[in-house]
């Protein structure tokens, strides 16, 4: 009896234990239900469901007219759902997908394909990969091949997309057209307008299956928004043109970097903006957006000046000054111009001879008591602000004045007169010049124009006057007609045209910035300009920073690639010039022009009779009259010492004529001359090479 008493005492010990037990699970259950549930909820939810972002489409970048700057090109990869096909189908249509597949992606052959595709059926493969890295043009003939064509749910076929930015120009204006990067800043435009080339992401659903594969959840998907496109007021051929000629005078003399602004005059268009650094192995690459860094402008500045003197009344271009032998002391500090010993000279001469001395002495006299007066008129200039340009990265200017701690009384104001003490960016010096050749009225400097979306415009952005005018009607005739003196006869005379008139100023300056001194010997040499004088269309800048103890004149680092950009523009975008050696003028309906030596033998054959000069140097174009055996022949002039148009030349006969120049010639492609390094109409200079491109 005791016996049973003790195994149901036990029974009942047991009993209690397992029910107190069940209980305290079903309270821990109840209270983590209550206090954690929705946590851990959403915990398993993550851990098996999550949103994936579907990126949108980056918009594209385009000239004005219509040509691709910078595009997002699709990319694809290709995986397949075995799960989701039938057996029949599958087997079916096996040997033709295989097919298919091979004669796409060239990866395989269709018996390889075959097997793949085999092994990831009987596998049950839910996210199989098919092919990654795929073209757009891959991706529009996929989903047509069979299986495939039957939809994501019955064919099996998963696309992802993703997109990489392209320039189809490399490097051109690849610091102002800029980078996008995803996981890095971007700069230039793309990081300016990045809210509106990069659209709105849409995003879907994916859940985690068997064997750890994400797979999308089937109506789940918000599409994206695709970013709009914008239109830049950057002109590629002028772009290419800037570049070329800037990189030629840097690689000549070894600077360390180099910009070149086109502006355009009546609406402050930037029509190309080149920035050029030196590398580590020599070679030259858009690095940095030079034209957007204050420094101080030298001679350059000497133009606002003057307008500060003609403003007030207190001279004209025809007063005299006295600089004597070049040399002036103020207070303990000695002045000396480059140029000595110019004497009594006329204020327009002191411009165009860049005298440091005269325009020291000038506004050391006029405003040695009222320094803010002068101080004023370069306020009003807007030199002590950014130029507002649509790019990134531009950094604030200075002006000093009498408010600045490190104002002298007896040095400042000259020093700043002739462009130190004060730092301001290319663009500055560009958009001031700009306003004179536009008769004073000063336009925003901006690089784009548009804003599209599917190719209709959205948004028109037109350019905008900052200054309706800077100076007087006396004062901007009086400017420009000092700044042609310079190329007439002062220190641009080397860069004359015999085609079209303009007006400009070089400047130099020493540099002493970022660890660098000025016994360093570190100069910078500039040229800021603008053209026709009459009608200007275009104002150019051009600064390069000299080697260490390089040459440093702006005659010789800004003003050819001035001249460079000038000429080609002159005779492609302006309109006015038709050189008297310009091959491309000339009627040929049927033959391009040749030296006659390679046309007789020609004419001969063919029955043409047509009498050649004796001279093989000679260019002859052969016309077409009323009928095909009536032949004349045209003469085509070549200039001495000028550089002639060779586009459309056979190779043999381009050699012929700069041999006889003594030019040196590099040639790269085949066919005919399609392009020229060195412009139509340039003066041929000792030693020169030009390249030449054949196609």
């Amino acid at each position: 009896m005791s016996v049973k008493r003790d195994i149901r005492f036990r029974v009942y010990v047991s009993f209690t234990v397992m029910v107190l037990f069940g209980l305290a699970v079903i309270i821990k259950a109840f209270a983590i239900q209550e206090k954690d549930g929705d946590a851990l909820r959403a915990k398993a939810k993550r851990v098996h469901i999550r949103n994936q972002v579907l990126p949108a489409e980056r918009g594209n970048i385009y000239a004005e007219d219509g040509t691709l700057l910078c595009s997002t090109i699709p990319e694809f990869d290709f995986h397949v759902d075995f799960s989701v096909i039938n057996k029949d189908t599958f087997y079916r249509y096996l040997d033709t997908l295989a097919f298919c597949l091979s004669r796409q992606f060239h990866e395989g052959t269709p018996g390889s394909y075959r097997q793949k595709l085999i092994r990831g059926f009987r596998k049950g493969y839910r996210y199989w990969t098919l092919k990654e890295d795929a073209s757009y043009k891959d991706y529009e003939l996929i989903r047509h091949f069979p299986v495939f064509n039957k939809g994501q749910n019955r064919g099996g076929l998963i696309i992802d997309a993703r997109s990489e930015r392209k320039n189809p120009y490399g490097f051109l204006a690849y610091r102002t057209i800029g980078l996008w990067r995803e996981n890095a800043p971007n700069v230039g435009l793309e990081k300016e307008y990045d809210t509106i080339l990069s659209g709105t992401p849409g995003y879907r659903v994916i859940r985690k299956t068997t064997g750890g594969v994400w797979m999308p959840v089937e109506g789940s998907e918000v599409d994206p928004v695709n970013g709009e496109d914008i239109v830049t007021t950057i002109d590629i051929d002028i772009q290419d043109i800037a570049e070329h000629a800037l990189l030629d005078v840097l690689e000549k003399y070894n600077c360390a970097y180099g910009t070149a602004i086109v502006m355009e005059v009546k609406t402050g268009k930037i029509r190309a903006l080149a920035n050029l650094g030196r590398q580590e192995d020599g070679s030259y690459h858009e690095d940095f957006n030079y034209a957007l860094i204050p420094t101080e402008p030298g001679s350059t500045f000497k133009l606002f000046s003057l307008l500060a003197l003609l403003e007030d009344g207190y001279v004209n271009i025809n007063d005299h000054i006295n600089v004597g032998s070049g040399v002036a002391y103020f207070g303990r500090q000695k002045l000396v111009d480059d140029h000595l010993g110019l004497g009594n000279i006329t204020i327009k001469e002191a411009l165009a001879h860049s005298s440091n001395v005269a325009f020291a002495k000038l506004i050391d006299k006029y405003y040695r008591d009222n320094p803010r007066k002068y101080i004023h008129h370069l306020l009003a200039l807007r030199l002590n602000k950014r130029t507002g340009i649509d790019l990134p990265g531009e950094r604030q200017p200075y002006i000093k004045s009498p408010d600045s701690k490190s104002w002298n009384k007896t040095t400042s104001l000259p020093w700043i007169a002739y462009g130190y003490e004060s730092r301001i960016t290319p663009l500055h010096t560009c958009m001031v010049y700009n306003a004179v050749a536009n008769n004073g009225a000063m336009m925003k400097p901006y690089l784009v124009s548009a804003i599209k979306e599917y190719g209709k415009t959205v948004r028109e952005i037109k350019p905008k006057t900052l200054i309706s005018h800077i100076a007087g009607p006396a004062t901007i005739r009086q400017l420009k007609e000092a700044l042609h003196a310079v190329v007439e006869d002062g220190t641009a005379k080397g860069i004359q045209s015999p085609y079209y008139n303009f007006g400009g100023k070089t400047g130099t300056a020493q540099v002493a910035d970022k660890g660098i001194t000025y016994n360093d010997g570190v100069r910078q040499g500039s040229f800021v300009g603008f053209f026709p004088l009459k009608n200007p269309q275009y104002t150019i800048c051009v600064l390069a920073r000299s080697a260490p103890h390089g040459v440093y004149y702006g005659a010789a680092l800004g003003a050819p690639v001035f001249q460079a950009i000038a000429n080609r523009l002159y005779a492609t975008k302006v309109g006015g010039w038709i050189l008297p050696d310009t091959l491309a003028s000339v009627r040929r309906p049927f033959d391009q022009p040749a030296l006659n030596e390679t046309y007789a033998p020609i004419a001969d054959a063919l029955g043409w009779h047509v009498t050649f000069p004796q001279q093989n140097e000679k260019l002859v174009d052969l016309i077409h009259g009323k009928d095909k055996n009536d032949i004349k022949k045209e003469i085509v002039p070549l200039t001495e010492g000028i550089i002639p148009d060779l586009r459309g030349l056979g190779l043999k006969d381009a050699l012929d004529i700069l041999e006889q120049e003594n030019i040196q010639v590099n040639v790269s492609g085949s066919g005919r001359v399609a392009e020229q390094s060195i412009p139509a109409g340039s003066k041929i200079k000792k030693g020169q090479t030009i390249h030449l491109i054949l196609s």
